[in-house]
């Protein structure tokens, strides 16, 4: 039994996930809290938020984030190509900076136009 809170929602309920009957959840108020509790066991995802360097601007880092939820796993490959990652100004919102992202088919977006 793996305990978890949910963040879906601002109740941060206090989930039970029963990894051994079929990742039954209990302790959710909502269903969403239900599909949160085994999506987190079996598959946990987070949108990565970061920056990026930017050149020719009155800025020198520029935000960008996934387009989608990644595996837990993988964040730490795709900071490591965001390292290299060097955008020339201006930059536009949803701007695409890193495409297929450590090899999970989500790419990396600019989030504020600079």
């Amino acid at each position: 039994m793996k305990e978890l809170v949910c963040i879906v929602c601002p109740k941060g309920c206090r989930l039970h996930v029963d990894d051994e009957n079929g990742f039954t959840v209990t302790g959710n108020s909502c269903p969403r809290g239900a599909e949160y509790g085994k999506n987190e066991i079996q598959n946990p995802t987070r949108v990565l938020t970061s920056t990026v360097r930017l050149s020719g601007g009155a800025y020198r880092r520029c935000p960008v984030k996934t387009e989608k939820a990644v595996p837990k796993g993988k964040l730490l490959d795709i900071m490591k190509e965001l390292n290299h990652v060097e955008v020339a100004s201006p930059v536009s919102i949803g701007q695409v900076v890193l495409t297929n992202a450590a090899g999970t088919g989500v790419n990396v977006v600019v989030t504020k136009s600079l």
